[in-house]
């Protein structure tokens, strides 16, 4: 094999920022699995050049202009910067590869600017693209293994990668981990649900945490894990083997079932500073807020008097919420949400709009097969700037009156200072104000605020959400192009359309059932657990 000239971009902003938020945390939010292929390449003997895009580098300048092969890991919402990235290089000689959530989620329409497309991805099927390093046009290759890797290069083979990107973060800085993959239950709307649970190589976990107090003195690790602490008792054995309590401050994602008082207590002795629960839903999930059959009302009392007792044991709790459901009907789920913020002055709300990502998750299957799916630019699949789920129960002008509503009353004035004043350390009290005061709370009231009046006022948005035609609205364009900067230029024509039926149509062409193709960076950081909402 010879030696390539390799290129590998983790793709955390979608285009170039300027924002607060941005340079304190995008740092934060690298991927595990870009780094990954980073180790595997140079374990294979070939120069690796990494970059871990936050918005404020200029990717090109950084990446080599004689690469043979460049990698790019992307969330959806950063598909056409990908695809612009994809063409410019190719236009330089070079072989591209996609990874990653979009990967996963629009092989189909990732294949037309890909050369190869990747599904799992573990040593072998690395390996044999490493070999082929061949252009696929016009159309690129689907690429997989059969299932997750059963391993994975820990914190210390990755730290060449890490360090140079916790370099970007000026204050808070989260060393990414894993001590598993896949999640046990079974969200119909989530990208992890049909993947397996699988628990990683404990020992590489001890050994990652001990080499960690080599290098900082109080790390911060981030867990990736879509669920973390699913096996409580041995990932909590493994870090109490491995370093002395509270030497390392954690942050993880965590089902409400598994945070109970005993639980709590440990997590709070080693050192858990940051813990991330789904609430999802007030009609659904109970299982997964171990709340069971109980549901509206009786259910935020239960869930509220949970997280505030999570609150006496970890200074920093997101709560994480799904809007507009299936199950949601009418006012009562926005003021249900509300109930809950009242009771629960400390936790921070994180909101996502219900939304269709591809072959994410069987679901979608039922939502295009209904014509309940809009074609909006992936570039606006980031589950807040754009819901590309027609609402079951509400007419748009009307879910987006509730939408605002909640995100007022989440990040007024009155709410900001509850949640400074119900906070006791100086971190998170000022990262929520941070988060509440930039594109997160105002910039959504923001931006919801614009696109409501946009309902009444733009006939060209009216009609592309009402359905009436596919064609996408001068705002919507103008937008990419704006955010896309310098790399608009090379955005392939025809870039922003999709077939946002592609999955049902390849199912039904097929006459198989579903068959979600797995992702190269399904350890990647799902957006609602990386502080973002």
């Amino acid at each position: 094999m010879r030696k390539l000239r390799i290129g590998v971009v983790d793709l955390v902003s979608k285009g170039p920022t300027k924002a607060l938020y941005a340079r304190v945390m995008n740092a934060n939010l690298a991927s595990i699995m870009p780094q990954v292929v980073s180790s595997w390449c140079e374990a294979e003997g070939h120069d690796v050049t990494h970059v871990c895009y936050t918005g404020f580098e200029d990717l090109v300048a950084e990446l080599p202009a004689d690469a043979d092969l460049v990698f790019v890991g992307a969330f959806s919402e950063a598909a056409q910067t990908a695809y612009a990235l994809s063409a410019l290089f190719r236009s330089r000689g070079a072989v591209t590869a996609l990874g990653g959530p979009h990967a996963r989620c629009f092989p189909e329409d990732a294949a037309s600017y890909f050369d190869y497309v990747f599904g799992f991805t573990d040593r072998t099927v690395l390996r044999d693209v490493l070999a082929d390093c061949a252009p696929h046009r016009p159309r690129g290759r689907l690429v997989s293994a059969a299932r997750q890797p059963l391993a994975l290069p820990g914190v210390r083979e990755r730290w060449k990668f890490i360090e140079p990107t916790l370099r970007k973060a000026p204050a808070l800085k989260l060393v990414p981990m894993l001590a598993s993959l896949g999640c046990p239950y079974t969200c119909s709307f989530c990208i992890d649900a049909a993947v397996p649970y699988q628990a990683l190589d404990l020992d590489v976990l001890k050994d990652d945490l001990r080499f960690l107090l080599t290098k900082q003195a109080k790390p911060n690790v981030g867990w990736h894990d879509p669920n973390f602490g699913v096996r409580f008792d041995e990932t909590l054995g493994a870090i109490e083997e491995a370093v002395p309590p509270g030497s390392i401050s954690f942050a993880a994602e965590s089902s409400l079932s598994i945070l109970t008082e005993p639980h709590l207590a440990r997590l709070k002795k080693n050192g858990f500073a940051a813990l991330l629960p789904g609430i999802e839903s007030w009609y659904d999930l109970g299982q997964k807020s171990k709340t069971g059959s109980l549901r509206g009302m009786t259910k935020v009392a239960e869930v509220s008097e949970h997280v505030n007792t999570i609150l006496r044991y970890v200074p920093y709790v997101q709560a994480n919420f799904v809007l507009g459901l299936d199950s949601d009907e009418g006012e009562e789920p926005f003021e249900l949400t509300k109930r809950f913020l009242d009771r629960t002055p400390g936790a921070f709300p994180a909101f996502s709009l219900f939304s269709a990502f591809g072959r994410a998750a069987p679901l979608n299957l039922q939502l295009q097969r209904a014509d309940r799916v809009l074609p909006f630019p992936f570039h606006f699949l980031d589950n807040n700037h754009a819901m590309n789920v027609r609402p079951k129960s509400y007419a748009w002008s009307d879910f987006y009156d509730h939408v605002i509503g909640l995100t007022r009353h989440a990040f007024s004035w009155r709410a900001i200072a509850r949640r400074f004043a119900a906070t006791n350390r100086a971190m998170p009290r000022w990262l929520n104000a941070l988060r509440a005061v930039s594109t997160e709370g105002f910039g959504r009231i923001r931006h919801y605020s614009e696109l409501r009046a946009r309902l009444e006022t733009d006939p060209q948005v009216r009609a592309f959400f009402s359905q009436a035609t596919i064609v996408l609205p001068d705002v919507y364009a103008a937008a990419v192009k704006r955010d896309l900067g310098p790399l608009w230029r090379w955005l392939p024509a025809g870039a922003l359309r999709h077939d946002h039926h592609a999955y049902l149509n390849s199912h039904e062409r097929s006459g198989l059932g579903p068959s979600p193709l797995p992702s190269l960076a399904a350890a990647a950081t799902p957006r609602a657990s990386a502080f973002t909402g």
